[in-house]
């Protein structure tokens, strides 16, 4: 094992202000954090433990949305009648999502920083540009079942494991962030992640000390809200791909729609495209199979994730139908 100094925050400002220093990371339910430090991926000189601070509450907005703090437990936030009744499609991601018990102690702010589980980033034998900048991705030409096909750059071709976030994606959700200097800022969630491009090890736009402290979800939107999880086993396994998907018809037309994938990309994916092909055509199974079709036209397999582009294709077509049938 490798040293590392420990510390319980008192307040925000302290905590941002020790996170900020080199080496140094937050820790909340450590659902991942903790494997990583395990397998030395990760090997942080100083942990500053955020649980002592008073994040863990579900208020409501003005607006008639919902202000999630950084630590809910995601068994908390899918249990709570509000999210249940109005956003059953968080409720129904975060419970496609790993197990109970780690459902029980992973947090809201983790969830969504929580990194790619491409067997090459775990493999420390194995080249990883996320793990290692520079050193290349083995993924390229490796086994990348599990890797993702949209927006995917030479340097790496990860894709990102939340369900929750998918979810919160398609549902206009925005990060509240505190930096160490104490500015606040609200970051919508499909702008926190970055493209690997030239530097995959840098995830997210979050600067150093920078703390999640809150979600922000509007009010929510029309229409009948539905996740599907696409994986090889029914419980406790990552998504080859997911589809979240709000539908709103009136007259048998697409009057409004929002569509996100996970496990194609390196951020759960909105397909704006899908979601244009959608709003005025017939609620059919042509349109929804065209809206599939215009999702992945700038897909890309690297061989043994082919197959992700027609199982998403056909994923979304069968959750729209879903989402139809009751909207």
């Amino acid at each position: 094992m490798k040293p590392f100094r420990y510390e319980r925050a008192n307040d925000v400002a302290s905590a941002c202000a020790s996170a900020a220093a080199p080496a140094a990371k937050f820790i909340a339910g450590g659902t991942n954090l903790i494997d990583l430090m395990k397998l030395q991926i990760e090997t942080p000189k100083h942990l500053v433990d955020i649980g002592p601070l008073p994040l863990v509450d579900i208020e409501e907005t003005q607006e008639g949305g919902l202000r999630i703090g950084a630590l809910v437990t995601n068994s908390a936030l899918a249990a709570d009648m509000r999210v249940r009744r109005r956003y059953p499609l968080l409720s129904q991601a975060i419970l496609a999502g790993a197990s109970t018990q780690l459902r029980n102690k992973a947090t809201t702010g983790g969830n969504l920083l929580q990194r790619t589980r491409c067997p090459y980033f775990y493999d420390t034998t194995k080249p990883c540009n996320k793990r290692v900048p520079g050193s290349g991705c083995a993924a390229l030409a490796g086994l990348n079942r599990m890797n993702a096909v949209l927006d995917v750059s030479d340097n790496c071709i990860a894709a990102h494991a939340s369900d929750m976030a998918v979810a919160m994606t398609a549902l206009d959700a925005q990060i509240e962030t505190v930096a160490r200097d104490g500015t606040a800022r609200t970051i919508p969630i499909d702008a926190l992640y970055r493209a690997p491009a030239e530097a995959p090890h840098i995830e997210t736009v979050l600067a150093p000390g920078e703390l999640i402290r809150s979600v922000l979800l509007p009010p929510p939107p029309p229409g009948r809200q539905v996740y599907r999880k696409v994986r090889d086993r029914a419980s406790f396994a990552f998504a080859l791909v997911s589809a979240a998907v709000v539908l709103a018809t009136d007259n048998g037309r697409v009057r409004a729609a929002r569509v996100a994938f996970g496990g194609l990309s390196y951020k759960p994916w909105r397909s704006a495209e899908a979601e244009a092909a959608l709003v005025g055509a017939p609620a059919t199974r042509t349109s929804f199979e065209a809206a599939g079709l215009a999702a992945l036209r700038n897909a890309r397999g690297y061989g043994h994730n082919d197959f992700k582009i027609p199982l998403a294709r056909r994923t979304l077509s069968a959750t729209l139908a879903v989402a139809a049938s009751s909207s």
